[in-house]
């Protein structure tokens, strides 16, 4: 919550303090009177001094701490004395601050004379005020700003989560996994071993892609998985989110967090760090390092090895790298790069549905009528010369390309390294790409009107509750149908 500060410039919290030195004088049944004839000062400042209005010097706290008998570090503590000292202090710090503003709200006398279970109220009451503003500021925008920073996140660790990395072998060792790929018979020992049975139905809900119930030990998939390229993924995913202990997403970064940490545990299952390390350094010691060569080892889908390559390069490798997925149309879905590539992004940095230049191999791969064998191409960028490989794969929105690149400088492991595509990119100068050539500008521009086609949630806030986008009550009745009845 925002509100205005209350810390004096010496880093000393003015409510807190203030109601520190109000709790020891008033247990010494001291007047504010008989206070400020101590340290000689009126009572009215010693009065603003106990409201957080004064930012009082060392030097006069040192007279106050003396005349309270107690030792300067006592008021200068940062908890609050009392759990209703600590409610006061909650609610004129929410006074003070723009949501009573805004609302236009006139301010309650916070003394005393408030009984207790009023404090209680206002402060429940002006925290749900500001949990509802919250949930309506959930926009695109916030959604934007929590994906960039989350990209930052994975960046600044080279997307490598050891964390979850101890996670998925101490999962692949009480299952006795000898390594290589993981069988949907093995992903069933998993679930097994956490306790849980499998029930495939027909009738999941439609927001969702699996349905875990904690209660009875069951998890609920999709008959014949619809929509996905690999059966053991949405399992996995369940299973991780409840291996990590993931709790109601406090917000929308919360809700991304646990999506990159389910998706990073299943695939961390799917290709284990240690088998998939040692593959990897062999691969770059014979100069043949491949995304299709993993995903064959692993029996993997081709995203999800470029994927896991993100996680393991640099840390195993020492290679910088770069990941994109971006849809036919020529938009940004979601990429990861800590390899100096410079992505198209908004004022806020946020990449995702930006568009891509045509001449980057993630756009040129679309124009291809060969979709089996690997495209490779060298793009001269403002940023560096990149390598990148790419492949085009369906779905039910459409088709997207999958691309892993890296500088110039670390091509020579690389399977595919000695491709002649060549192409250059000038972007984000407009006259790269995104303007139309003037030949084809000076006949059609002023003869055409086309009508756009845009996203649904263009101008839609993002949908709010505990788990953003699933319909909840739809979930909860489909549970009710499927538990077990004594």
């Amino acid at each position: 919550m925002t509100t205005t500060s209350t810390t004096a410039p010496g880093g000393i919290d003015t409510l807190v303090l203030g109601r520190r030195i109000r709790h020891l004088r008033t247990a010494r049944n001291m007047t504010l009177d008989d206070l400020g004839a101590a340290i000689g000062r009126a009572a009215s400042q010693v009065s603003m001094l106990e409201n957080g209005h004064r930012e009082p010097k060392l030097s006069m706290l040192a007279l106050v701490a003396e005349a309270l008998e107690v030792p300067l570090s006592e008021l200068l503590r940062t908890d609050p004395p009392s759990r209703r000292a600590a409610l006061e202090i909650e609610l004129e710090r929410a006074q003070r601050g723009p949501l009573f503003a805004n609302l236009a709200v006139p301010p309650v006398k916070v003394g005393r004379s408030l009984p207790a279970d009023a404090l209680e109220a206002l402060v429940r009451l002006q925290n749900e005020v500001q949990r509802l503003l919250t949930e309506n500021a959930a926009t695109p925008e916030e959604a934007r700003r929590a994906n960039a920073e989350l990209r930052a996140r994975m960046r600044a660790q080279d997307n490598y989560f050891p964390e979850l990395e101890d996670h998925a072998r101490r999962l692949l060792d009480a299952i006795g996994h000898p390594g290589g790929p993981l069988s949907q018979r093995s992903t069933a020992d998993i679930a097994a071993h956490l306790g849980f049975t499998l029930h495939y139905v027909p009738d999941l809900p439609h927001s969702t892609r699996t349905v875990t119930d904690l209660a009875n030990g069951r998890i609920y998939l999709p008959q014949g998985n619809p929509g996905f390229s690999d059966g053991r993924s949405p399992l996995l995913q369940a299973i991780a989110s409840h291996v990590l202990g993931h709790a109601e997403p406090a917000d929308y970064g919360d809700f991304l967090r646990q999506r990159v940490e389910a998706n990073y545990l299943a695939a961390a299952l799917m290709i284990p760090e240690d088998g998939a390390s040692a593959f990897l350094q062999a691969a770059k010691g014979e100069r043949r390092l491949s995304v299709e060569d993993l995903r064959d080892a692993f029996a993997v889908p081709y995203e999800t090895a470029a994927h896991r390559f993100t996680n393991l390069a640099t840390r195993h490798l020492g290679i910088p790298v770069h990941f994109m997925k971006v849809h036919e149309g020529g938009t940004l879905h979601k990429a990861y790069e800590n390899d100096g590539v410079v992505f198209p992004s908004d004022p806020l940095g946020a990449i995702e549905g930006q568009p891509v230049c045509r001449q980057w191999t993630a756009r040129v791969v679309f124009t291809l009528a060969d979709r089996f064998t690997p495209y490779y191409q060298y793009t001269d960028t403002s940023s560096g010369t990149y390598w990148c490989t790419s492949r085009v794969q369906a779905s039910s929105q459409g088709a997207f390309s999958v691309s892993v690149g890296v500088p110039f400088a670390h091509v020579r492991w690389f399977r595919g390294r000695e491709t002649t595509e060549r192409s250059a990119s000038r972007c984000p100068d407009p006259t790269c790409c995104r303007e139309a050539p003037a030949e084809l500008a000076a006949r059609w521009a002023s003869q055409s009107w086309p009508s756009a086609r845009p996203h649904a949630s263009l101008l839609a806030a993002l949908p709010v509750g505990v788990f953003p986008g699933v319909d909840t009550t739809e979930v909860y009745r489909f549970l009710d149908r499927h538990a077990p009845h004594d």
